[in-house]
């Protein structure tokens, strides 16, 4: 692999978030959804419902990782609660806290707006004015939780990659019986679903890479420049990618195409360790309280990802929050 002549990089770190319980960006949505979404139903609007994660993963970036200096939080028309609170946090430790908002990033691909997908929305990050060359993607549900370091992110200046190597052969057959067994419950797939894995593949093979490294729910560490070069030569691409307003099975992923631009070049570092505790199932208290203890006795864990956080039950939602309470204050 390549190598670069320092350590001494700037890092900034951009987070993507909507405010699904705004009436305005609501009716949007529904504007152009031909299946409107009821967001008196939980069942409907679990996806887009917010209970101040992005709150946390602010004031997680800004406590465990200070060698950041510019935190980009990019969003369409809207400001999260506490915004003015966490800015003034962010600026007493040294801390930029900028709202960019779609039209920006998005600025001369107009067309491609309203957006609602969050795979268009986040390729054009790397468009962000005054956007350091090394920047790292969280989503708002992804949180650090223990003291890092730039070396965490990039080592010479060369993305991290964490996940497993695997072929370009995703195993169909556990699909083929899930498909099956929704029929036989009265249920139809959706055909324009595609898995997160799929997506992946998609998304290194216009690398062209021979093998792909299968990520997980971690934070994204990207070179601008990476991103700028490709696109020069692949225009066509980008703005197919960002006409679906909302996810395609077609489209390709920020994080894997970037990865993989960075594995063809030989310019990247990889570990199989994603150093991450991952939360999607809320079903077992016990379980979730388990691995969250297990968090702390394991000091090589930095990530935690509380996917649907909202879905955890009061009392035990009461018993997470105070966790991460405790580890933002201590």
């Amino acid at each position: 692999m390549a190598t670069e002549q320092t350590n001494d990089i700037n890092i900034d770190a951009v987070i993507t978030w909507v405010n699904g319980d705004d009436l305005t960006w609501q009716h949007k949505i529904n504007t152009y959804l031909d299946t409107k979404i009821d967001f008196s139903k939980k069942a409907e609007s679990t996806r887009y419902n917010a209970i101040g994660e992005v709150q946390i993963a602010i004031a997680s970036i800004i406590k465990f990782a200070p060698f950041i200096k510019n935190i980009y939080l990019v969003t369409d028309n809207q400001v999260p609660q506490d915004f003015v609170a966490l800015s003034t946090k962010a600026q007493e430790q040294g801390v930029n806290l900028e709202i960019i908002d779609h039209t920006v990033i998005f600025k001369d691909y107009e067309e491609a707006l309203p957006s609602f997908n969050s795979i268009s929305i986040e390729i054009m990050l790397y468009r962000i004015p005054n956007l350091s060359e090394h920047f790292v993607v969280f989503n708002d549900d992804f949180f650090l939780m223990r003291a890092t370091s730039p070396e965490d992110f990039f080592i010479n200046g060369m993305p991290i990659l964490r996940g497993s190597w695997e072929k370009f052969n995703e195993d169909r057959t556990l699909r083929v019986y899930y498909q099956k067994l929704l029929k036989l419950i009265g249920k139809e797939p959706d055909p324009n679903r595609t898995s997160f894995k799929r997506l992946q593949q998609q998304s290194a093979m216009l690398a062209g890479t021979k093998k792909y490294v299968r990520r997980y729910h971690t934070p994204m560490s990207v070179r601008k420049s990476t991103l700028v070069d490709y696109f020069h030569e692949h225009e066509d691409l980008l703005k197919k990618n960002i006409s679906f307003r909302f996810r395609d099975k077609s489209q390709f992923l920020l994080s894997s195409l970037s990865e993989h631009l960075e594995i063809k070049k030989g310019t990247f570092h990889y570990t199989k360790d994603t150093q991450l505790t991952y939360f999607r199932s809320y079903k077992k208290p016990s379980s979730v309280k388990k691995k969250l203890a297990q968090f702390i006795d394991d000091p090589s864990k930095i990530f935690v990802t509380f996917q649907s956080l909202e879905k955890a039950d009061p009392a035990l939602l009461i018993y997470i929050k105070d966790w991460i309470s405790a580890r933002l204050t201590s």
